[in-house]
């Protein structure tokens, strides 16, 4: 039983570092400069959740969550947020040129991207803790037709959001 116990100990202590995000700007999978500099500029437009997008991208916003009951998402996260979290969305209801476009957070939250009333599944993902103003991007291909992200999971009530061609 002691036996037991001790290879039960030393596999829990391990497992932090199996699960360990990457750290640093430089370990994300592809160049971050354009995601970061839309998260970090401190002339990009404050959006309410429920808000619709205008204009075509290059666009980053700060977007104010609701707490997630509160939140009246479209369409119901694939992930279930946590409680006591924040969520919020933005429409695209005037159709941007198809193509491929990254969707990045300044911080760890949930994006659900729903177009043609489907969930799209991201063509690539990255991600990295310690870099700051960029937490994660996500790249898309998206249709030229309406979609809405959403954001769930969120620690704070507000997250800024970058939706940008990709190169």
């Amino acid at each position: 039983m002691r036996r037991t116990l001790l290879v039960v100990l030393a596999l829990a202590a391990t497992a932090p570092a199996f699960a360990a995000e990457p750290s640093g700007c430089d370990k994300f999978k592809w160049p971050i400069e354009r995601e970061r500099a839309a998260l970090t500029s401190p002339d990009r437009a404050t959006l309410a959740s429920a808000a619709d997008l205008t204009g075509h991208p290059p666009i980053g916003w700060t977007l104010t969550l609701r707490p997630s009951a509160e939140a009246a998402l479209p369409s119901p996260p694939e992930r279930a947020p946590a409680a006591s979290t924040f969520a919020g969305f933005v429409s695209v209801k005037s159709p941007w040129p198809a193509g491929v476009y990254t969707i990045s957070l300044s911080a760890g939250a949930w994006v659900d991207v729903v177009q043609d009333g489907k969930h799209l599944k991201p063509k690539a993902f990255s991600g990295a803790t310690d870099c700051s103003g960029i937490r994660k991007t996500m790249k898309f291909d998206l249709a030229a037709s309406p979609f809405v992200v959403q954001i769930s999971g969120a620690k704070e009530n507000s997250i800024a959001l970058a939706i940008l061609p990709s190169e």
